[in-house]
């Protein structure tokens, strides 16, 4: 006959000095106690003998309601607007949001992805920095059968999930409402960049261009934002001849050309038309208002965390590419061309 006691919860709380209804909980796992409370005691219950060993290996699989995101930067109302489309979601199935910004540095992408790693999350969402569009750490994520979708910066491989617009087809279309305003010499902003989303941008740009025999250049910018879109304007104002029409890879960077080139003494639209992308609400503050693409990225955010979800629920699924719709926003920055 064994005579060695049986241990219990009583023993698990003792032992690391917490309530025996802390204990029960994180044994069963509930998300109200912390996740590295829950791991203490699972590692206690297996050094203690509580029930078997494999009780306590069970536990640390257990999900811990929790996603990572890791985004480029949190400073962007189209990124601001994608994570609110994926914590609606995610509160809705229960689970909580981890957030990271890489500030567009391959490092510190890899450095998030380490950390998510380690806080052990049910799955994760990455939009990619602009300056790697095939990173292989995240490859840590896949062997233990952590499911990842990608959004609106994927990787150029085809093996993953992820949900984007189709870049080349919406900057076509800017790129031909432009065209059809009038413009001849065309102008497209925008940074150099391994990324899906500004690579299939140019291109775009560059397609539409060709296909109506128009004059068409690129101008690279170190960054997409108010002040390199001041500096861009500059040089336009220095070309000879100037753009008719320009798109900008953003609206923010737009949005400071059309400033600029306003002090410069060059109209928009009279002079120069001026078409962004993202929609994003600066478009309405800024005089003549700017016209843009729509990119909605609360849907491209919900659409992310649903199809997370589902690879959650089951692992064993079809890699998927989910198209988000865009469309030209006519405003007057493009409406006229003398």
């Amino acid at each position: 006959m064994n005579d060695e006691k049986e241990v219990t919860i009583y023993d698990i709380a003792r032992e690391l000095k917490l309530s025996a209804s802390t204990v029960s909980r994180a044994l069963k796992g509930n998300p109200i106690i912390n996740y590295k409370t829950r791991q203490k005691v699972a590692e206690c219950s297996e050094k203690l003998g509580y029930r078997t060993n494999a009780f306590a290996s069970n536990l640390r699989r257990k999900k811990t309601n929790t996603i990572g995101v890791i985004v480029p930067r949190l400073d962007s109302h189209f990124l601001s607007s994608c994570l609110a489309g994926m914590e609606e979601v995610a509160s809705t199935n229960g689970y909580n949001l981890i957030i990271a910004q890489s500030h567009e540095s391959s490092k510190k992408e890899a450095e998030n992805a380490v950390t998510m790693f380690n806080n052990r999350v049910d799955g994760l969402i990455v939009s990619l920095t602009a300056e790697n569009n095939q990173p292989d750490y995240f490859r840590r994520f896949t062997e233990k059968h952590v499911p990842i979708v990608y959004f609106d910066r994927i990787p150029a491989k085809e093996d993953v999930t992820c949900v984007c617009a189709n870049n080349f087809e919406a900057a076509y279309k800017a790129t031909q409402h432009l065209i059809a305003k009038g413009c001849r010499r065309l102008l497209h902003i925008t940074i150099p960049s391994a990324s899906n989303v500004y690579a299939d941008r140019c291109q775009g740009f560059e397609a539409a261009a060709k296909d109506a025999g128009c004059i068409a250049s690129t101008l690279f910018l170190p960054a997409l934002n108010m002040e390199t879109g001041r500096d861009a304007a500059n040089q336009i104002g220095k070309m000879s001849p100037r753009p008719e029409g320009i798109f900008v890879a953003n609206d923010i960077a737009a949005a400071g050309c059309m400033l600029q080139l306003e002090e410069l003494g060059i109209a928009v639209p009279n002079d120069i038309l001026i078409i962004g992308f993202n929609n994003d609400p600066i478009c309405m503050l800024v005089n003549p208002p700017l016209s843009s693409v729509s990119y909605c990225g609360r849907d491209a955010g919900m659409m992310a965390a649903d199809r997370l979800f589902e690879m959650i629920d089951n692992y064993d699924f079809a890699f998927q590419k989910i198209i988000i719709d865009t469309s030209v926003i006519e405003r007057e920055s493009s409406l006229i061309k003398q």
